[in-house]
């Protein structure tokens, strides 16, 4: 059952770095050294020292404020592209406590990441455009928050995140389908 539970905190901390990277990274460090709820493995405990949690802090408020700005937002999701999977990996396997087989965790997490950024990067561009870079504020104050509830429960709920991540995953697979099938259509009227 460790097992189970080492990777369901796995997806649900990815998929909170690819909203945004810095957020699960400080959620994990911050839980584990100020509640109960993360105890982080030997070697992993080096995410709630001080210095790291300021660290993180630093970059996560510059990364929080730049991806509010249109045309940086997307610089800063280019450079996502490498960041967030990192992120989520160290997140996911200093989460895991030592549970779970490390890769198992490591593949699942720079999937989860991956997949998450990378919908989040294909979709703002359309926010951008639509609204002429107004509603890019608001977007990625979404994200953030839906990362700090993501992060969140899974620490303290890591198969209802699970549950969560694996449902939302399946509607972007569909919802990606069915605008492929209407840009085909529209391509090819016959």
């Amino acid at each position: 059952m460790e097992d189970l539970t080492a990777y369901a905190t796995a997806l649900g901390v990815s998929a909170a770095a690819g909203l945004n990277a810095w957020i699960p990274l400080l959620m994990v460090g911050l839980l584990a050294r100020f509640t109960g709820l993360v105890d982080l493995p030997d070697g992993w405990d080096l995410l709630e020292q001080t210095w790291v949690l300021a660290l993180l802090t630093v970059i996560g408020v510059a990364d929080f404020v730049g991806d509010k700005v249109p045309t940086i937002d997307h610089v800063l999701h280019a450079a996502g592209t490498v960041i967030a999977p990192v992120a989520g990996t160290i997140a996911a396997l200093a989460a895991a406590g030592g549970d779970g087989s490390p890769v198992v965790v490591a593949l699942l997490a720079i999937f989860t990441a991956e997949f998450t950024h990378g919908s989040r990067a294909l979709l703002r561009p359309a926010s951008t455009v639509g609204t002429g870079g107004l509603a890019t504020p608001g977007v990625s104050a979404a994200e953030d928050l839906g990362s700090v509830g993501l992060s969140v429960v899974a620490l303290a709920a890591p198969f209802l995140a699970a549950l969560a991540v694996l449902g939302a995953m399946v509607g972007v697979g569909f919802g990606g389908r069915a605008l492929w099938r209407r840009r085909v259509a529209r391509r090819d009227p016959s």
